[in-house]
This record gives structure tokens, C-alpha cells and sequence, in this order.
């Protein structure tokens, strides 16, 4: 990795994954995406000269003079009349801000040629640093293309004048193509996360603000613009993401003049960023993800994800998480059945949920008083800790170190840790206000009551909960507000737990998947998707959650028969089909499953063990289907030998038969056998198409798996048929 010093007047061609993206920064300004999309293949100083002016506007009625210039972090005083990147004030003056580069760093792993005006590399970070002296600020803008053609890009503002200097925003804008006309991005609630939304991108803003304190179930997650009609496996597409788990914003804009953008950042509250001399504010990094169709944008997350150092790369444990088996009431003997249960059917980690510390009988007290109840457990948690490992299993334990109970000892003796502004407690949610880890004093304290019982038990794994949005969320006594330093103070403290900790594993679990985003998967090692696991729900919330996240990081559990969530009554087969394709894991009480479940369930978990780590390192591919009931998924091993794919029959067709369905993502020119894999006890309600054969499967190519395929199964409703491909 070399670092090269630059002149601040060149074009940047940066190229990997098949994307390119091209940069003009060119006599002193703020760097401006010419081209952001598919490979352009190597470039001349002419020719990326000739491309820049291709791409300038030309001049028309009731605009300004010359041509408007959108930069990264777009500035105001080019004439762009959109959202600006930088916006701020000092004493109401300096708002608009004119910065000059004057510093350019390149850092690549390979060759950094130079032609002319023209520096071209691969995958590479691009480090500017500019001012304003009349204004007093410094801006330092990171843009990074990863090797997975991912880009990302961030913004530093510094306080270099006299006086306080407020930030109010600090936003990351990416220009789209006239062609991409349609936006896709997601809704939701609390159990049916990330329900997808499409529209027409129209003059004017679509935006989604998050004021939640946290990601939100209602996130944008992904927003993305493609050409109409983009698609899973076709049709370009730009999408971005706000890595940042506080208050964000995420918007697509178009101008009256054609000229469109996606863009975001955090969203910052009044006084949250008051810049002193010299301060610095950071923005979080603001993630551009192209593709041609869904699954291409999707891999751009996932090489991403997989390339970081800290990734999880031994294989998920089997878990098993006892809240919806035994919710408030633990009890010893109880919890060791569902242990021995859990174990003899292959399950590798057990995790007791809420309730085990003081006074935590339901939810409406003890947050905050994170000692073992010594009422319900006399002993500690170490006969039960002691009795999950003697079984082979890792111990995992349930907190909520961001939150608080009026109603507990903490909150009694220190109730100016609660977060809160104008002189009041903020509404209830769940029982329960947030607790300002920000007040360094109560950082601390959380940090050494969370390491004591790190300390004394052996746990490998802290399911870490979140269950409320930040609302009036003030520091005391000043009531300044605090989502900012609140956010940045629990990536602290996880971070602070796994130093101390090595090896500890963290899931985000926000009221189900409120808080899934880049941000937090910095620092912990899934998500807990949903607090739904009805698998007909979870079909579509793992669906598009892995938009974003690789399935290994996604929890995805077998739930009861009854959901607790819907009260739907579903098949095993349909539940354990579901979730194995994620971190595969039980939510059941174990003690109410017959014998047969209980054998169909261990051959569950035995297909997991064994696919667990294709699932892991494959490529997600999800074909486009016109009949909404039913859908198809699968991985695709990296070298195309491989590939588990999954038939999910939603609900009931117009049409019987079902007609054929299609295998994407294969070798074209491979053979490959494909044959059904059978689970446990074999559905008597199906119809096998001939090809099925004796279960042996048929032989075909790849390109005619993809362009003709296979006729599908008769199936009931809700049910799951799994597949396995291999080449031959």
C-alpha cells in the first residue's frame, strides 16, 4: 500500500469490480463524479478530458452563467440548487462556503499511472483537503472505491475561524444518469422490517429522514435509482446507504434541469455540532453500491463485508435463544431440559434472553441494574452456564446496556443519567427511557457492570438489545441534545468489551431489525433481522435485508409452530426451509416439540453444518419472478462448482401447473446435476416433475438452466423445496 502526493488539478480514474469511477478535480476544486457506473476500461488524458466536457451542462434560460458543477459534497455557490453538502453557520454568517483543494493523496495496493492531467488506478482511497479562509473551514473529504467496485465516501469539517461554527448538515451526493428514472428503498415496522416500495423519481426530493435515535424498522436501508423496471438479475441500478446507526438522512433529488442525485448523511439535531476553535466534526461514510440488477449491487455490499479483517469467518454457531421458550420465567431446571433438547439435536450456542438480572420479573423494571437476581438464580448463572458448556454448547447472555428503567436501583440513584430535555422524562416507550452513555460517569459504570459479568462467566456472545427510539433525548441538566454522542458512545463500548473480551461476539438486536446498517456491523457480528420468525414474514424480511448483509450475518430462526408474532400454524419444513439460509438458529421451546420434530429438526441442523459455509462465501442470487406466489433463492459457490437453491411457495397461483422456473448465477458452460435435497420427513403433498427422476435429478447446462430451466414442483402453500447443484 503506497500513498502518492498529487497536484490539485487532475482527473482520477479509479476501476474495480467491473465499475469505474472518474473524478474531476481539476483547478483547485471539490472533486465531481463524471462518471460513477460500468468499466470504461483504460482512459488517455484526452479522452477523460473529452469525457468531462461531454458532461457538462449547456447553457440555458433562467439558470446561471456557466455551467453548475456537482460536487461530491455539493456547494451552493456553483448554482446547484439542490441540497447542499456543507451546511452550517457562524452567527448566521459563512453558509455558504467556497473551498479550494489544496492537497490531493492517493493510496493504492497497485500501479498509479499518470497521463497527462489523467491519474488511473485500481481500487484505491482518495484523500482532499481544502479550505475556505474567509469562511474558516477546513474540509477533508475521503472517497474510497473497494475492490469490490463498492465505493464510499465521507466528509470532515474543521473549525478553523474565531467563534463557535455550527454544523447542521454534512451530506454525501452521487450523480445518477438521466436513465435512471425509478427509486426503490423500504419501509416497515416493528416485525415486518424492510417491506420494499417503488415510485417514479420525479422533479423534487424523495427523502426519509430517521429521527429514531437508531436505524429505524422503517429504514431506507438501501435507496437506489435504475433504469424502469430494474430487476434481481438485470437493469442498472445506483444504490446508497448511510453507514451510521444515530439519526440519518437519505434522499434522491431531481432538478427542474434534469440533473438527479442520491445522497445522505447523519442527520444532526439542533446544537448537536457546535464546532469550537479547531474542532472537527466527521461524517459517517456514505456507501454508493452499481450494479446491472439487484444481485450485482447486492455482491458490492457483501465483497465489502467479507474482505474486513473482522469479519466472522469460523463457522456460525447453531443457536438456540430461550425468549420465546420461557420469556420473564426462568427457572433452573427448566432451562437445563431445554439445554440437554438443544444439544441432541446439534445446537452449538445457547443464549438465555431477558430477565436474568435484578428485579426482572417483566419489562416494566431492573434495566440498568445489571447484577445476577440473586431470588431466581441464588447461585449465580453458573450452574447453568457450567451445565451448557458441559454440553458442548457456547453460553450466550441477553443485554440492554443503552437503556433504563425508572423503576431499578441505577435509575434511583442516578436519575440525571436518564436522557431528557426541557426540565421532563421523555415519553415511555416499552416501560423504559434511554440512559446517556455519553455522561462519561455512566459509561463507565455500564461498561464495569457488563465486564464483571464477562469476567465471572464464561459467555461468548452478548445478544445486545435496543428497545426504544431516542425521543426528547437530551443531556442532562443542560437537556442539549445528545443522539450523536449517544450513538458514538455504544460503538465505543462494544468496541471497549471485545478488547477486553477477545473472541466475544455481538449481536445487534433492536426491537427485532431496527438497527441493522454498516455502522453497527463495524462493531458487532450479526443482526437479529426480525422479532418475527413466521418464515412466510421472514421469506421476505431475509429477502431484502440481504440487500445489504451476507446471509452468515443475518440471524434467522426456527420459531414454534404457532408463531408468537402472527399466530400462524406452519409446517417445520417450511419454518426450518426458511431459516436455514441465514445464521441458523432456534427460537422454540424445545420441550413442547414432538419426537418426529425433534428428529426432523436435528436433520435440519445437520444440512445446515453442512451448506453452512457455501452459505457463507457464495454469491446470494434471487431470480425475477411475475408470480408473487412464489419466489426463488439460492447461493452460487465463488468458483461456480456449487449452489443450494431454494423453492419457496408463498402462497396459492392463478395458474396449475406452475411452469418453469430458472437457475441463474451458474457457469453458462458448465454441466451441472441438479437434484432435490429431501429433509427430515418427506411432504406427502407434493408433485414431482419428471425430471426429479428417481431423486437422482437431471443434467443440464448452465446457460439452459438459466435461459430454458425446469418444471416446477406441485406444492402447497408455505411450504420450501431446496435444491442442490453441483457441477459434473
Amino acid at each position: 500500500m503506497t500513498t502518492t502526493d498529487l497536484s490539485p488539478d487532475l482527473y482520477l480514474h479509479l476501476a474495480a469490480g467491473d465499475v469505474s469511477v472518474v473524478l474531476d478535480a481539476t483547478a483547485g476544486r471539490l472533486p465531481a463524479v463524471v462518471h460513477w457506473g460500468a468499466a470504461l476500461g483504460p482512459q488517455s488524458g484526452d479522452g477523460v478530458r473529452a469525457l468531462a466536457a461531454a458532461a457538462e451542462e449547456p447553457a440555458s434560460g433562467n439558470v446561471v452563467d456557466q455551467a453548475v458543477r456537482l460536487a461530491v459534497l455539493p456547494e451552493h455557490h456553483t448554482g446547484w440548487e439542490g441540497r447542499p453538502g456543507v451546511v452550517g453557520h457562524r452567527s448566521g454568517a459563512d453558509w455558504s462556503p467556497l473551498f479550494t483543494v489544496t492537497a490531493i493523496e492517493v493510496t493504492a495496493d497497485g500501479e498509479v499511472r499518470r497521463d497527462g492531467p489523467l491519474v488511473e488506478t485500481g481500487p484505491a482511497a482518495v484523500t482532499f483537503r481544502a479550505r475556505d479562509e474567509v469562511a474558516g473551514l477546513r474540509l477533508t473529504v475521503e472517497f474510497e472505491l473497494l475492490a469490490g467496485g463498492l465505493l464510499r465516501a465521507r466528509g470532515a469539517v474543521t473549525n478553523a475561524g474565531h467563534g463557535a461554527y455550527e454544523v447542521t448538515e454534512l451530506n454525501v451526493a452521487l450523480p445518477l444518469p438521466a436513465r435512471a428514472r425509478e427509486i426503490l428503498d423500504f419501509a416497515g415496522r416493528w416485525s415486518r422490517e424492510r417491506v420494499p416500495q417503488r415510485r417514479e423519481l420525479v422533479v423534487g426530493t424523495h427523502e426519509r429522514e430517521g429521527r429514531k435515535g437508531r436505524t429505524g424498522a422503517d429504514a431506507a436501508t438501501v435507496l437506489s435509482a435504475g433504469v424502469p423496471g430494474f430487476g434481481f438479475r438485470q437493469g442498472e441500478v445506483w444504490g446508497l446507504h448511510v453507514g451510521f446507526s444515530g439519526n440519518h438522512r437519505h434522499y434522491a433529488e431531481r432538478l427542474s434541469t434534469g440533473a438527479q442525485v442520491v445522497g445522505g448523511g447523519e442527520l444532526l439535531l439542533p446544537g448537536e455540532m457546535l464546532l469550537e476553535p479547531e474542532a472537527t466534526y466527521v461524517g459517517p461514510w456514505v456507501y454508493g453500491a452499481y450494479g446491472d440488477g439487484m444481485d450485482d449491487q447486492a455482491h458490492r455490499f457483501h465483497h465489502f463485508l467479507r474482505s474486513r479483517p473482522t469479519h466472522p469467518v469460523r463457522p456460525r454457531p447453531v443457536t438456540l435463544n430461550v425468549w420465546e421458550a420461557v420469556y420473564f420465567d426462568h427457572d433452573l431446571d427448566r432451562l437445563i431440559g431445554l439445554a440437554d433438547r438443544a444439544a441432541a439435536v446439534g445446537v452449538e450456542r445457547f443464549v438465555l434472553d431477558d430477565g436474568w438480572f435484578a428485579g426482572r420479573r417483566d419489562d416494566t423494571r431492573g434495566l440498568g441494574d445489571w447484577v445476577v437476581d440473586p431470588d431466581v438464580w441464588p447461585d449465580g448463572l453458573g450452574p447453568l452456564v457450567h451445565h451448557v458448556q458441559g454440553l458442548g454448547m457456547e453460553f450466550g447472555l441477553w443485554f440492554e446496556p443503552e437503556m433504563i428503567n425508572e423503576d431499578s436501583d441505577l435509575a434511583r440513584a442516578h436519575p440525571e443519567w436518564i436522557m431528557q430535555t426541557g426540565g421532563r422524562l421523555p415519553v415511555r416507550a416499552r416501560h423504559q427511557q434511554v440512559l446517556d452513555l455519553g455522561i462519561p460517569e455512566a459509561y463507565e459504570h455500564i461498561l464495569d457492570r457488563m465486564s464483571a459479568i464477562l469476567t465471572e462467566y464464561d459467555i461468548a456472545y452478548i445478544k445486545w438489545d435496543h428497545n426504544r427510539d431516542l425521543i426528547d433525548a437530551g443531556t442532562p441538566p443542560t437537556g442539549v441534545a445528545g443522539v450523536h454522542e449517544q450513538t458514538l458512545a455504544a460503538y465505543r463500548l462494544m468496541d471497549e468489551l471485545k478488547r477486553r473480551f477477545p473472541g466475544l461476539e455481538i449481536e445487534s438486536c433492536s426491537s427485532g431489525g431496527a438497527r441493522v446498517d454498516l455502522g453497527v456491523i463495524e462493531h458487532t457480528d450479526r443482526v437479529w433481522a426480525s422479532d418475527c420468525v413466521d418464515p412466510l414474514e421472514r421469506q421476505q424480511i431475509n429477502r431484502w435485508t440481504m440487500q445489504l448483509l451476507p446471509p452468515e450475518l443475518v440471524g434467522s430462526h426456527v420459531g414454534s409452530r404457532v408463531n408468537h408474532t402472527t399466530g400462524r400454524d406452519l409446517a417445520l419444513s417450511f419454518r426450518a426451509g426458511t431459516a436455514v439460509f441465514g445464521h441458523f438458529g432456534i427460537e422454540w421451546d424445545l420441550a413442547q416439540a414432538s419426537e418426529g420434530d425433534l428428529a426432523d429438526l436435528a436433520g435440519w441442523v445437520a444440512f445446515h453444518k453442512r451448506y453452512r459455509d457455501l452459505i457463507r462465501t457464495g454469491d446470494v442470487v434471487r431470480a425475477d419472478q411475475t408470480d408473487p406466489a412464489f419466489q426463488l433463492y439460492g447461493v452460487v459457490a465463488a468458483d461456480r462448482m456449487e449452489a443450494l437453491f431454494f423453492l419457496a411457495f408463498l402462497g396459492r397461483s392463478n395458474e396449475s401447473p406452475h411452469g418453469r422456473f430458472t437457475l441463474p448465477g451458474l457457469d453458462p458452460d458448465a454441466l451441472y446435476r441438479v437434484a432435490p435435497v429431501v429433509v427430515g420427513t418427506p411432504d406427502p403433498s407434493r408433485t414431482d416433475p419428471v425430471w426429479y427422476g428417481d431423486g437422482a435429478g437431471t443434467v443440464l447446462n448452465g446457460r439452459a438452466l438459466a435461459a430454458a430451466g425446469l418444471q416446477l414442483p406441485g406444492s402447497l402453500p408455505e411450504r420450501v423445496v431446496v435444491l442442490r447443484v453441483t457441477a459434473v
